[in-house]
């Protein structure tokens, strides 16, 4: 009969710490059960012995190194993705962003009466908030992308919240709401762009009416909505993960937002959409895919928008994303520029397409402002964020690695 032994029984038996065992379930080393009725991670005592006998695993050289957290919030295989059990592509079809928010930061789905179910109760930033933040980014220079202008409003709207440093989980669903309320809405609308959606629409028309140069397409709003849902987690990301240590050091809401979209915006995270926007303005018709993609190899250059660390088959976020959006606008030339890409890409055998590039296939269709791309992305992910801050808030304990000194010795 199988001897099952907790987490600190099995770390001792191998010399090792509880960050380490977790390591080694997420390579696979050790295999790992939750107990029925709890949280608790369970172990097989022959399999920790067996480990024990043949020594520690050795880290390939060169590999990524490991920071494992344990977290309720989402869980990713080879080709799915749950926000706290529910499949993301599932919730993406039927539920608002609102909604899956508040699965994220309080564990449950709020009622539905009617798919998508927007709760729209609550979701408001203060008139003082939205003046700060609207007259922060109104500073900077035209042609300022959207992301940067979020980088300027969130610290603008934390200076109005007097409250922020309550770190409760009411609090912080409370910040969580009026604090995406406040990104969307001190936006600026582009040049003869549509008038302000008020402050009763869903979080995607606010940020529709934001990003669309015209006037708001039907069934836009719909499809961006479920973009939003698709990027609000996606485990330990660089920018989670940058959030959460900003979290457990007791940062406010408004801090830990803050955090994650600084780190977002690399050429390897979320910032990749604004690259594939790129790529794809580049090409005026689908005959251009060839040249576009072979111009970029030939620089020895990424394709930006394709492969992805966990997905290597294929993310089933941007594959549900390109269907959404190739229904919403079969005709579209530039959806048809996106697809003459993937072709080209697939006939070089190259990485499938990822999130970021369905994003920038997205803000391409409906005509958005340069960047928007990484603003959808950025407000869809401030609900992950603060869901792990929360996590962070109620877990208390600093996060702190270690460095391995590699320079010289000390000198005397």
């Amino acid at each position: 009969m199988t001897e099952w032994i907790g987490a600190a029984e099995a770390a001792e038996r191998l010399g090792i710490k509880q960050a380490s065992l977790y390591a080694y379930v997420s390579r696979g080393v050790l295999s790992r059960r939750r107990e029925a009725e709890g949280r608790a991670s369970m172990f097989d005592a022959d399999e920790v012995q067996e480990l024990a006998r043949k020594g520690r695993p050795r880290r390939t050289a060169g590999g990524p190194a490991e920071l494992v957290i344990e977290s309720e919030l989402t869980e990713l295989t080879s080709s799915t993705q749950r926000y706290r059990g529910y499949a993301a592509t599932d919730l993406s079809l039927r539920c608002s962003f609102e909604d899956v928010a508040m699965l994220l930061w309080t564990g449950s789905l709020p009622t539905a009466s009617n798919p998508p179910c927007a709760a729209i109760a609550g979701w408001q930033a203060t008139a003082e908030a939205l003046a700060a933040g609207r007259a922060a980014q109104a500073a900077l220079p035209a042609g300022t992308l959207p992301l940067e202008r979020l980088q300027v409003i969130v610290p603008a709207l934390a200076a109005t919240d007097q409250f922020r440093l309550h770190l409760d989980r009411p609090a912080v669903v409370a910040a969580g709401k009026s604090l995406i309320a406040g990104m969307t809405g001190a936006l600026p609308r582009p040049c003869g762009g549509p008038a302000d959606h008020t402050q009763s629409d869903s979080v995607a028309a606010r940020l529709a009416s934001k990003l669309c140069t015209g006037p708001v397409p039907a069934g836009l709003t719909q499809v961006l909505n479920a973009a939003m849902v698709l990027l609000a987690d996606h485990e330990l990301a660089a920018s989670t993960l940058a959030a959460r240590v900003a979290a457990s050091m007791r940062a406010d809401p408004y801090a830990v937002v803050a955090t994650g979209l600084g780190a977002m915006g690399g050429a390897l995270h979320g910032g990749a959409a604004l690259g594939a926007e790129l790529m794809l303005g580049s090409a005026t018709s689908p005959a251009d895919a060839p040249r576009v993609v072979g111009d970029l190899l030939r620089r020895g250059e990424r394709l930006p928008g394709f492969g992805h660390f966990v997905y290597k088959d294929g993310d089933p976020r941007a594959n549900l994303l390109l269907h959404l959006v190739a229904e919403y606008a079969p005709e579209s030339p530039q959806l048809a520029v996106a697809t003459a890409v993937t072709a080209e890409a697939r006939r070089r055998a190259l990485p499938e397409p990822n999130i970021e590039f369905a994003l920038a296939v997205l803000a391409g269709v409906a005509g958005m402002i340069r960047g928007a791309g990484e603003a959808i992305f950025a407000t869809g992910r401030t609900a992950g964020w603060l869901a792990h801050g929360l996590e962070e808030y109620e877990r208390n304990i600093p996060i702190r690695p270690r460095g391995v000194y590699t320079g010289r010795a000390a000198v005397t």
